[in-house]
């Protein structure tokens, strides 16, 4: 009789990522990957190709660009897309940019909104996606750790969290009905630190603000904001200032904090990993910006 066979941490992680990646394609008729450009969507994406190697995933990417995301985020992003040869939609609300919306003049509640979840529902129902892969673990936030796996939504893209899917012996149930959707989570299960580990296993390239180096930021109501172009907004009692710092976390520019670190590889994040004890999403306003934010947020349809 062969011996079972003992997979790592790691190794089990990966396996289950990619069994949810093939079950997608396999079984439902136009999914897309959202490419936030983060950490995790870089995993998800080097998963997705192993998945299916040598040939390329058989979905596109989709990348909701709100215009303030920072700059090296969309350098990278673009240099990417090169390298790997994937399909990559780049979708952008063009009635928020029409009203000028933006998180300093209009706040991080109303931007997230109209730049971000009404976006993605544009995209969704502008290409007729059926599944749409996220980046999301359940140890990020609580309202995340809720979710099932395979997260239905409805024809409107809103979730019901007290109305969800058991999900039994890892099968799962990818029927949807007309106009219905599904969210996709193959990291739900990872943790920060399984997400670094498998970088530094995999040798995944990542976003270089992830890594500790000397930058402007001005202190604002406690948190260290990167000036990162000339439309941020200086007050008379602010100072620029180089400090240094890197990203456990990335969104738009304005509404993310960075932290004062030294690590400057993956194998120092690894290390800081292991002594930390602050939230990951600490530094994101729109966790935070209203009461039960991020849940309500995801109610809405943000991911």
């Amino acid at each position: 009789m062969p011996k079972a066979v003992k997979l790592t941490h790691l190794e089990y992680l990966e396996a289950e990522a990619i069994h949810i990646i093939r079950e997608v394609a396999a079984t439902l008729s136009k999914p897309v990957m959202l490419y936030s450009v983060g950490k995790d969507s870089s995993v998800m994406l080097h998963l997705a190709i192993k998945a299916f190697y040598p040939a390329k995933p058989p979905f596109p990417l989709l990348h909701v660009d709100t215009t303030w995301k920072f700059r090296e985020m969309i350098t990278f992003r673009d240099r990417m897309a090169a390298e790997l040869g994937f399909d990559l939609l780049v979708h952008i609300n063009q009635e928020g940019i029409e009203q000028g919306i933006s998180p300093f003049t209009h706040g991080s509640s109303i931007h997230t909104h109209i730049m971000k979840t009404v976006a993605l529902r544009q995209a969704l129902d502008l290409y007729g996606f059926d599944a749409a892969f996220g980046g999301a673990r359940r140890d990020e936030e609580k309202s995340r750790a809720k979710e099932r796996i395979f997260s239905v939504r409805s024809a409107a893209h809103t979730w019901d969290p007290k109305n969800q899917r058991p999900e039994m012996w890892k099968t799962y149930n990818t029927r949807v009905a007309p106009g219905e959707t599904i969210r996709v989570f193959p990291l739900s299960n990872w943790t920060e630190l399984d997400i670094w580990q498998y970088i530094l296993k995999e040798r995944i390239s990542v976003v270089p603000l992830y890594f500790a180096a000397r930058r402007p930021v001005v202190v604002r109501d406690g948190s260290l904001i990167m000036v990162d172009d000339d439309r941020m907004p200086i007050e008379s009692t602010e100072r620029i200032e180089q400090r240094m710092v890197r990203f456990r976390t990335l969104g738009c520019y304005p509404l993310t904090s960075a932290i004062d670190s030294e690590a400057a590889t993956p194998e120092d994040i690894v290390q800081e990993m292991l002594t930390t004890r602050t939230s990951e999403r600490a530094g994101r306003k729109i966790d935070n910006d209203e009461v039960g934010s991020m849940e309500k947020k995801k109610r809405e349809g943000y991911f």
